[in-house]
């Protein structure tokens, strides 16, 4: 299963969910602002991402220019809960299977969630 992160007002977020529209792709899509990510789901994502924060945070959020933070020196646990408390410093959107996450909007990057739809349902027959 596809599960897509978004938030309202993301350019980003709105291509990506007109792509897997367009390509009969089965997700989930949480707005991050109205469904709150959980302590769980944070240290998920955070697990499979490749380059550890730098996927995952935008250096450029408002939050973290204004206060300074320091993401690199923050404890597991804190950072689980600065990005719990703001999740606006998330990229967006995030996308992710059981196979690949993906963060923002990239037109080629992106098929390989239809790919790995394609993988799913040739394992079923």
């Amino acid at each position: 299963m596809i599960v897509m992160y978004t938030s309202e007002g993301c350019s980003s977020c709105r291509k990506a969910r007109k792509y897997m529209c367009e390509n009969n792709l089965n997700f989930v899509e949480k707005n991050i602002m109205k469904d709150h990510l959980n302590e769980e789901e944070i240290r998920y994502l955070l697990k499979r991402t490749e380059n550890g924060t730098d996927d995952l945070i935008s250096q450029r959020s408002k939050i973290i220019k204004e206060h300074n933070v320091d993401i690199d020196n923050m404890s597991m646990s804190d950072l689980v809960k600065f990005i719990t408390d703001n999740p606006t410093v998330l990229k967006r959107p995030i996308i992710i299977d059981d196979h690949d996450l993906q963060t923002g909007y990239d037109e080629d990057e992106i098929s390989i969630f239809k790919k790995n739809n394609l993988r799913k349902i040739n394992l079923a027959l």
